[in-house]
């Protein structure tokens, strides 16, 4: 875990702990140690803070965002800093693929959407097949999260942890195995959302 991380850490968690409160359930299901591939759906793009608020400090989680944040003076060189993974969607993501392998492979955790960008419940986006292929290829278990979608000002806003899963193949499965497992997954978060209300 970097020291920029943990200092960020600190200084953002009152602020956002004051603007949006969370009420995390499930948190017997936090990661232990070793690798986990973290997965949730992405209603807002505080999503990535509200995920690892909820999952604890100890925990540091490695996510992926557009490679167009990585260009901003200041902003690209704090989320290098942390670890963020840039992706550059035009060249297909093929490198940030492997940077999160890469971790994986080393014990870390990496956080994932695999819906694939910021979607309203409403919208019914399917979701992508990068999250269970990886997990499938690196054999690492899933921890589905839930987080609320609708997001109110100064009250407490649900985030759910789910049990972590393996899937039942590996990185030789079919296409439509691969995608059926991505819908499985994106259903598993959203039934986490009717568990608690």
């Amino acid at each position: 875990m970097s020291t920029l991380f943990r200092v960020l850490w600190l200084i953002s968690w009152p602020f956002i702990n004051l603007i949006y409160p969370r009420k995390t359930y499930g948190k017997e299901n936090r990661p232990g140690s070793g690798a986990y591939l973290i997965c949730a759906n992405h209603p807002s793009s505080f999503d990535p803070f509200f995920l690892t608020y909820s999952i604890g400090f100890r925990c540091h989680i490695y996510f992926m965002g557009k490679v167009e944040l990585f260009r901003v003076p200041l902003v690209g060189a704090a989320l290098r800093g942390i670890g963020m993974i840039p992706v550059d969607r035009a060249a297909g993501g093929a490198m940030a693929m492997k940077r999160a392998m890469k971790l994986l492979k080393s014990g870390e955790k990496v956080g994932m959407f695999p819906e694939g960008t910021r979607v309203k419940a409403e919208e019914g986006v399917a979701a992508k097949g990068g999250a269970v292929r990886m997990a499938a290829r690196m054999n690492v278990p899933i921890l589905p999260v839930y987080i609320e979608n609708d997001k109110k000002l100064f009250r407490r806003n649900k985030v759910i942890i789910g049990e972590a899963y393996y899937l039942p193949m590996d990185k030789t499965a079919s296409a439509e195995e691969f995608e059926k497992a991505g819908n499985e997954l994106m259903e598993k978060i959203q039934q986490l959302g009717e568990t608690v209300r």
